[in-house]
């Protein structure tokens, strides 16, 4: 169990990048949805002791994660938005490499754990090519698989599908979704599809706040009836921003079909729509801007 209590993170700039921020996460996936600049990255920095908070406590199934880092880097897997490879350097090589780093000296089952993780992650035909040859979404999946050394038991993943291909972001699911079903899982997204296809709980997050917390599913059921669509001329679109909560815009046809919230009908020509993910998040961030 991942407790987060009270952390806040001030730059040294002046930018307030997180506000007491209190989360429980168990095992499985947990999604912390957000644009960019929401403060997600500082978040992971911390779990993963990369840098301090100014204040509040970290804790990971009862240690203490602030006061004993090392203890923690050792059931700790961590994909950051971007990393960095040796050019030149296979994949098998560089991966054995880091599972050295991270003290698994025996060679012998340091090897197995290497190659079943290149087999895992879809990589092994691959493994004599040089990671920095390798496409975005197989760097990705080699990311997944240096996180997965040690076995951890908490695995922390930033922005891991930005950029990626329908088809490889698919594949990348499908192996977060292996993986989650025995550790815990943060998964910190800007991506509401891949919340909705992933994740069994979920936070917003928008600059350095939780905006709100819970499974998708009930987040979505609290909108029932609060959602209407009409869909509108594109050069009409600012004139209803004016007068009405727009939730979103959505291209359809060559013109602008909205979403509102509202507790009734907001005007003639809506019609009631069922809510889902995006229209949570986008209802969320909209509530932080006008607090």
């Amino acid at each position: 169990m991942l407790r987060i209590a009270g952390v806040s993170k001030t730059y040294p700039n002046g930018v307030k990048a997180l506000h007491g921020i209190d989360l429980t996460i168990g095992r499985g996936l947990f999604g912390l949805l957000g644009p960019n600049g929401a403060g997600k990255s500082t978040l992971m920095r911390i779990l993963a002791t990369l840098q301090s908070p100014d204040a509040g406590q970290v804790t990971f199934d009862g240690l203490d994660v602030l006061a004993q880092p090392q203890a923690h880097r050792r059931h700790l897997g961590y994909l950051p938005q971007d990393f960095g490879v040796y050019p030149g350097v296979s994949a098998v090589e560089l991966l054995d490499h880091l599972a050295l780093l991270k003290g698994l000296t025996n060679a012998r089952e340091r090897r197995e754990q290497v190659h079943a993780l290149l087999r895992q992650t879809n990589l092994h035909d691959h493994r004599k090519q040089a990671v920095s040859g390798y496409s975005g979404g197989m760097r990705q999946r080699f990311g997944i698989a240096q996180a997965l050394l040690g076995a951890p038991r908490l695995l922390v993943v930033d922005e891991p599908t930005a950029g990626l291909d329908p088809e490889e972001r698919q594949r990348f699911h499908n192996l977060l979704a292996e993986v989650g079903e025995q550790v815990v899982v943060l998964l910190s997204t800007h991506i509401v599809e891949d919340v909705r296809q992933l994740c069994s709980r979920m936070a917003v997050l928008s600059q350095g706040r939780v905006l709100c917390e819970g499974e998708p599913q009930a987040l979505v059921d609290a909108l029932a009836g609060r959602v209407w669509r009409k869909t509108v001329e594109k050069a009409a679109a600012a004139d209803y921003r004016a007068r009405l909560p727009v939730l979103s815009e959505r291209l359809h046809a060559g013109r602008t079909r909205l979403h509102v919230l509202a507790e009734g009908r907001p005007e003639d020509g809506f019609e009631p729509v069922a809510p889902d993910l995006e229209d949570v998040y986008f209802s969320a961030l909209s509530g932080r801007r006008v607090a």
